[in-house]
């Protein structure tokens, strides 16, 4: 059986599309690939998923007793979270909405065999 290790990050202030942007680069690498390929990603959301990644990775040793090593990228998504509805008053009194997005950043990490 395979152990899954888990981490979340929730309401992340960055959109779903421009964290899944991101996270697609790095789904199915080794955690240390991995790793080192988000300090060199330009993107701002490179950072949270960075910290998600870091903490499924220090859960596995810690509460599981895996080597970062043997650990791999299983499984990696952004979902929607609540988005913040501010208002802007354009011309002739009309209103613009700003929609400010959030994501779940959600990382699950296996062992390799």
């Amino acid at each position: 059986m395979d152990t899954d290790i888990r981490a979340h990050a929730r309401y992340v202030p960055h959109s779903p599309q421009k964290v899944r942007l991101v996270v697609d680069l790095i789904r199915g690498k080794d955690v240390n690939e991995a790793l080192t390929l988000l300090r060199f990603t330009p993107n701002a959301a490179a950072l949270p998923v960075s910290k998600v990644l870091y903490s499924a990775a220090a859960n596995a040793e810690e509460n599981f007793g895996f080597s970062r090593d043997d650990l791999y990228v299983h499984n990696i998504f952004a979902d929607e979270a609540p988005t913040r509805k501010w208002r802007r008053f354009g011309a002739r009194g009309r209103f613009k909405p700003w929609l400010r997005r959030s994501s779940h950043i959600t990382v699950i990490l296996r062992e390799r065999e």
